[in-house]
């Protein structure tokens, strides 16, 4: 199935959008290493146990290292392009980004907190994935 697709000729430079994809790609990457590192630091520490998680990134975003997950597939969808069948490969993020919204993900972690009155507050201040970039 793939050797097709790898006979398919593809620009020696890289176009606009591929470079455009790359920052995505990275800032996805950066964004989710990032926030995951923040919450294994947060973990880590005992007199956390039991509480939510509200600093660094995740001051911005409720749920930051998933938004970085979606926006570095994103990246890699625009990277990938000139590779032909676009249309097919747009299958991987758009079902990764309706996982992690709307089945696993988002939805699992909001369910397993909701009612406390910790993730309430939180809830109200901070949205669940798109960073609030007017907190920076």
């Amino acid at each position: 199935i793939a050797l097709p697709f790898m006979q398919r000729p593809v620009p020696e430079a890289l176009l606009w959008y591929q470079w455009a994809g790359i920052l995505l790609w990275l800032v996805g990457f950066l964004w989710e290493a990032v926030s995951d590192w923040q919450l294994q630091r947060f973990k880590a520490r005992p007199d956390n146990k039991g509480k939510i998680m509200t600093e660094g990134l995740w001051r911005l975003s409720r749920h930051p290292n998933y938004f970085g997950e979606i926006v570095l597939w994103w990246g890699i969808w625009l990277l990938l392009l000139p590779c032909g069948s676009w249309y097919l490969s747009l299958a991987s993020p758009v079902v990764l980004t309706w996982l992690l919204t709307r089945v696993s993900g988002v939805p699992m972690l909001e369910k397993k907190y909701e009612g406390r009155p910790d993730f309430e507050a939180y809830k109200k201040e901070t949205p669940p994935l798109v960073p609030d970039w007017r907190k920076l």
